[in-house]
C-alpha cells in the first residue's frame, strides 16, 4: 500500500478575540448549541472541516471502529508507534477525568489553550452550521493534529462508523474490534445492521482490519462491494495464549513469547492481535520493531480497563458498559481470587441493557450498590435497584445519589479480602476515580 505524504500548511490562529478563554466555558457552551446531542450525519461537520481545509489532511489515518475495545486497541497502537520514533496523534472518546484527554499529540494531552483556540477557529468557520459537541471535538482533533505535525492520527469512530463525524475522513487503513448490540437506537437491533454501519468507514482499496472472531456477514459483504481488502481473524491472522505469553501469526509472519498485555484480560490479547495485523500492513511505511512491540504489551495500562487499585478492600474500575463487556469483565472477576464477598457499585446510562448488564453481573455479586450518573443520560439508582430486585430477591441491593455515598457506605460495611467492582459507565467510573484521587 502506499500512503499519503502532502506539505503541511499550518492555519494561523489570529488575533480575533476569542469568544470563551476558557475550556469549561466553551464546553458548557457546545453542550446547548446544538438541538440534540448526537445527530448522525457528515454534511454538516463535512462543511466545516472543507472551510477550515481539513479534509484533505497532511497525516495518514487509521480508523478504528467496533463496539469493544476501540479505546484499548487505539492506545495500543499509539504506544507501539510512538516507542517506535513516530509523531502520534490519537483522538479518543469519551474521557474520564478532563476533556483533554480526548486529544493527545505523542502521547501528552493538548493544553486547555490550544483546544480554545481551535474551537475558536471552528466557530468562525461554520458560520451559521450548528455542530453538535461531539462533532466541535472532532473538528478539534483534526485542526490540532495539522498544527502539531503529526505523521499519523489515530481516530476512534465514536458511534457507529457510517454517519460518525470522524468519517469526514477517509481512512487509509481502518480496524473494527469487537461487534456486538448497542446504541440500537441509531444503529440497528442485530449484528447485521451493526456491522454494516461499522463497514461504513471502509474506502475502496484502502485496508482493513477485524479482530472480531465471528464478524457479522454484512462486515464481509460491505469490504467486498466496496473493493476493500479485509484481514479476518481466524482466516489472515491469529494467535494462541498461555497464562504467561502468547503467540501472533498471520500468512507471511509469526510472533513468539509475546507478554500478555493485562494480566487477567484474555480480550486485551483480541484486541492485540488486531492491532499487529494492522502494523503488519503498514510495515513498509511504519516499520516497528519487535523489541518495541513487546515492550508496549509489556507496560499496556489504560484507566478503567480492569484497573485495579490495591489495598485492605482492593477496588476494581472497569468502563465496561454493555453485555459484551461485562461478560468479559466477568471472566476476568472470575481469574482475580477473592476470598471475601464482591460489592458491584453499578451506574449507567439510558439505552444501556441495564436489565442484561445485571443478570450478566448476578454470578459474581454479593451484594449491589447502585448509582445515580449526574448525567442528562444517566438512570436513576432506584431505577437500577428495582430491576435487580426483579431479577433476585436474595441479594443485598442498595441505592445512592453520589458515588462518594456509595462508597463510604461501603468502607464502612466491608471486611478484609472483600472487594468493590465498580462499573457501569465512563461516568461511573470516573466519578470514582475522581473521588479516590
Amino acid at each position: 500500500m502506499s500512503f499519503k505524504k502532502k506539505s503541511i500548511q499550518k492555519i494561523n490562529p489570529g488575533k480575533n478575540r476569542l469568544k470563551f478563554r476558557s475550556l469549561e466555558k466553551w464546553l458548557k457552551w457546545q453542550e446547548s448549541l446544538h438541538f440534540t446531542a448526537v445527530e448522525l450525519g457528515l454534511e454538516r461537520c463535512r462543511r466545516v472541516a472543507n472551510n477550515m481545509g481539513l479534509l484533505n489532511p497532511p497525516y495518514d489515518v487509521i480508523s478504528v471502529a467496533g463496539t469493544n475495545g476501540k479505546g484499548s486497541s487505539i492506545t495500543l497502537l499509539d504506544s507501539i508507534l510512538r516507542n517506535s520514533g513516530y509523531k502520534i496523534g490519537r483522538y479518543t472518546s469519551p474521557h474520564l477525568l478532563r476533556y483533554n484527554e480526548r486529544i493527545c499529540v505523542n502521547g501528552k494531552e493538548v493544553e486547555d489553550a490550544e483546544l480554545c483556540e481551535s474551537f475558536d477557529r471552528i466557530d468562525r468557520a461554520r458560520g451559521d452550521i450548528s455542530l453538535t459537541y461531539f462533532e466541535f471535538g472532532t473538528l478539534a482533533a483534526l485542526d490540532l493534529f495539522r498544527q502539531h505535525e503529526v505523521q499519523l492520527a489515530i481516530l476512534e469512530v465514536g458511534l457507529g462508523g457510517r454517519l460518525d463525524a470522524v468519517n469526514i475522513l477517509d481512512a487509509d487503513i481502518s480496524l473494527i474490534t469487537s461487534i456486538d448490540i448497542d446504541h440500537q437506537e441509531w444503529l440497528g437491533n442485530d449484528r447485521d445492521s451493526i456491522g454494516r454501519e461499522k463497514a461504513g468507514i471502509f474506502r475502496n482499496l484502502a485496508p482493513a482490519i477485524c479482530s472480531d472472531p465471528n464478524p457479522p456477514k454484512s462486515l464481509i459483504d460491505c469490504s467486498k462491494a466496496l473493493g476493500t481488502p479485509i484481514s479476518l481473524l481466524g482466516r489472515d491472522y491469529q494467535f494462541d495464549y498461555s497464562d504467561n505469553s502468547w503467540t501472533w501469526r498471520s500468512k507471511d509472519m509469526c510472533l513468539e513469547d509475546l507478554p500478555r498485555p493485562m494480566k487477567y484480560s484474555d480480550f486485551q490479547i483480541q484486541n492485540a492481535s488486531g492491532v499487529l495485523m494492522v502494523l503488519a500492513n503498514i510495515q513498509d511505511e511504519y516499520p516497528v520493531s519487535i523489541e518495541n512491540i513487546k515492550y508496549a504489551l509489556d507496560s499496556f495500562r489504560l484507566s478503567g480497563r480492569f484497573q485495579i487499585i490495591p489495598g485492605d478492600i482492593p477496588k476494581i474500575l472497569d468502563v465496561a458498559h454493555n453485555r459484551e463487556s461485562i461478560k468479559a469483565l466477568v471472566k476476568n472477576l472470575k481469574m482475580v481470587s477473592c476470598q471475601g464477598k464482591t460489592h458491584i457499585i453499578l451506574g449507567m446510562l439510558k439505552g444501556k441493557e441495564h436489565r442484561q448488564v445485571i443478570k450478566e453481573l448476578e454470578v459474581v455479586a454479593d451484594s449491589w450498590h447502585f448509582v445515580s450518573i449526574p448525567h442528562e443520560r444517566g438512570i436513576e439508582a432506584k431505577i437500577l435497584a428495582s430491576e435487580s430486585r426483579t431479577l433476585n430477591e436474595t441479594k443485598d441491593v442498595s441505592e445512592y445519589s453520589s458515588m462518594k455515598e456509595a462508597l463510604d457506605k461501603i468502607r464502612k460495611l466491608s471486611m478484609p479480602d472483600d472487594r468493590i467492582v465498580i462499573t457501569g459507565s465512563f461516568y461511573t467510573v470516573g466519578a470514582a476515580i475522581q473521588y479516590l484521587n
